[in-house]
C-alpha cells in the first residue's frame, strides 16, 4: 500500500509542476492555487509512504520519476526540446530508481 501512496504522490507532484508552468504562462491565480493544493497532497502522500519505505529510497524515486515525467510532458505538451542528452539522462534516472527499488526488496 505504501508504494501506491508514493506513486500517487508522484502523480500529484507532476500535476503541481505542470501547474507551475501554466501559472508562468497565464499569470492566473487559479493555477497558483492548484500548485499549492497538488503539492500539499503530494507531500502528504509521500509522508504516508515513508512510514514503510526508506526515506532515501522514497525521495529518490519520487524525485527521479517526477523529473522523468515532467521532462517527457514538457516535450509532449509544451513542445520543449528533447535532445539525445536528455533522453540518455532519462534512461539513467529510470535505471537508478529501479536499482534503488530492487535494493529495497
Amino acid at each position: 500500500m505504501h508504494w501506491w501512496y508514493l506513486f500517487a504522490g508522484i502523480i500529484f507532484e507532476v500535476m503541481g509542476t505542470l501547474c507551475i508552468k501554466q501559472t508562468s504562462i497565464t499569470n492566473s491565480y487559479y493555477w497558483a492555487g492548484a500548485v499549492l493544493i497538488f503539492y500539499i497532497i503530494s507531500f502528504s502522500l509521500v509522508g504516508l509512504a515513508v512510514k514503510k519505505i526508506d526515506i532515501g529510497t522514497a525521495y529518490a524515486i519520487w524525485a527521479g520519476f517526477g523529473t522523468v515525467a515532467i521532462t517527457l510532458l514538457g516535450w509532449l505538451i509544451f513542445k520543449e526540446l528533447m535532445s539525445t542528452q536528455k533522453f540518455i539522462a532519462i534512461l539513467l534516472i529510470v535505471m537508478g530508481t529501479v536499482m534503488l527499488k530492487l535494493g529495497h526488496a
